[in-house]
């Protein structure tokens, strides 16, 4: 029995040999990426592989345009650096299948797998031709390299009416399934056990940072039947093995299960934890073991604000709305705030600019911020791995030393607050 989630029971239509309906110039080469950066909606990308083709998932967020003058382009592209595409196609509507719902709308359509092999780089846009956006807003583009499991894996999360959950983070006691092409297959899971670490500062030796375990001991396990919904009460790192039905060969998917309601923050805790980026572990432990937490990591920014309320108010929601924002794009084996493109996110702010590489580097750039005043750049390196794919790395360098600590000074002492007898003369011993 063959299954096609939320579009109706229907045969995958192959845009195998499709020309481009419209005239559509792509993106020049050597894009900013920053824009797909921004806090807010996205437009939402996955996949899952279906015979000879690959069937493409989008998420276009609410108010979402479609139709006459809002066409769905795909372009691939040989590498992210790349001059020329491989080839563009405009996605007539009729093959989008889309299905509105009240926060987007929701499409579907088959690419030939001949025509995206591993290493392809996807490029999806929706809006019109003539769009005086910026190309990389996030609400209308998205990119996508697909790697072998991208064109391997038979199947795709989905939440619990069935749609596909366009995420690999699942909060702890949500229910969730797996649906797989063909045969209902089976799921074998395990939960292992890991201590997530935040991100060190950028300036640390990378031969004082400790190294992860080779192996990750396994907590508990089981296998669900066929079509079983899934539904963890623990937080933590799980693997998906799905397949063995029919001959079907075995995939694994790793999943993060997350507490209370990731990627906002609710507790005490987590709005203490993120503050490790800014504070001394006895400041901390001052705010944690404090009568009532919560008031006193209002009263940690009230008196960095120096008692001016709105700017204490301003200071929270700027921080924790990076740090939510860092959840939701940077989520890997662990939470987005602990990884390394999240410590930057979050202290330094959405970087202005991004480049790609072809050898899957990522370089940020702030106009702002080396020793003299000028531009500095940071890059972090993709470290794949079978929990945490789309994992990247920060290369670390001393003498980014004085430029962080420069920049966690500007959150403990904002300019607006340096008013009255309190004024700092000198910078705080850490």
């Amino acid at each position: 029995m063959r299954r096609l989630i939320g579009f109706g029971a229907m045969s995958c239509l192959v845009l195998a040999t499709m020309a481009a309906r419209e005239a559509y110039v792509p993106q020049a080469a050597r894009p900013d990426y920053a824009g797909l950066y921004r806090e807010g909606p996205r437009l939402e990308v996955d996949t899952r592989r279906e015979g000879d083709s690959l069937r493409v998932y989008l998420r276009l967020p609410a108010p979402a345009r479609l139709g006459p003058g809002h066409p769905l382009h795909v372009v691939a592209w040989p590498s992210y650096e790349a001059k020329q595409p491989l080839w563009q196609d405009s996605i007539p509507r009729r093959q989008q299948r889309p299905r509105p719902e009240a926060d987007g709308v929701r499409l579907s359509f088959c690419l030939a797998a001949a025509r995206v092999p591993a290493g392809t780089v996807l490029q999806f846009h929706t809006g019109p031709i003539d769009a005086k956006d910026d190309y990389q807003e996030p609400t209308t583009t998205a990119w996508l390299r697909l790697t072998e499991a991208h064109l391997s894996r038979p199947f795709v999360l989905t939440d619990s009416v069935g749609q596909p959950l366009m995420r690999r983070y699942v909060q702890a006691g949500e229910t969730f399934g797996v649906d797989s092409y063909g045969l209902y297959q089976p799921v074998r899971w395990a939960r292992y056990a890991v201590n997530p670490i935040a991100a060190l500062p950028p300036m640390t030796n990378p031969s004082a940072m400790p190294a992860g375990p080779r192996v990750l001991p396994i907590l508990d396990s089981a296998t669900t039947r066929p079509g079983e919904p899934l539904r963890f009460g623990e937080a933590g790192l799980y693997a998906l093995r799905v397949g063995g039905n029919g001959g079907t060969a075995s995939r694994t998917l790793a999943v993060m299960i997350a507490e209370n309601k990731y990627p906002a923050l609710t507790t005490a805790a987590e709005l203490i934890e993120p503050l490790r980026y800014l504070t001394t572990s006895q400041e901390r432990k001052r705010l944690t073991d404090a009568p009532e937490p919560k008031r006193a990591v209002d009263r940690f920014w009230l008196n960095i604000a120096q008692g001016n309320q709105a700017l204490g108010k301003d200071l929270i929601r700027r921080y924790y709305g990076r740090v939510t924002a860092a959840n939701h794009l940077f989520a890997a084996h662990k939470a987005g705030w602990l990884t390394d493109r999240g410590l930057l996110y979050i202290v330094l702010g959405a970087p202005p600019s991004v480049r790609r590489l072809y050898n899957g580097e990522e370089r940020w750039f702030y106009p702002e911020g080396s020793q003299n005043g000028g531009p500095i750049t940071y890059t972090f390196r993709p470290r794949p791995s079978t929990f945490a794919p789309d994992y990247y790395e920060l290369v670390r360098r001393p003498e980014y030393e004085l430029l962080w600590y420069a920049a966690v000074e500007k959150w403990r002492t904002p300019p607006t607050a340096l008013t009255g007898p309190n004024v700092p003369t000198a910078p705080r011993a850490r």
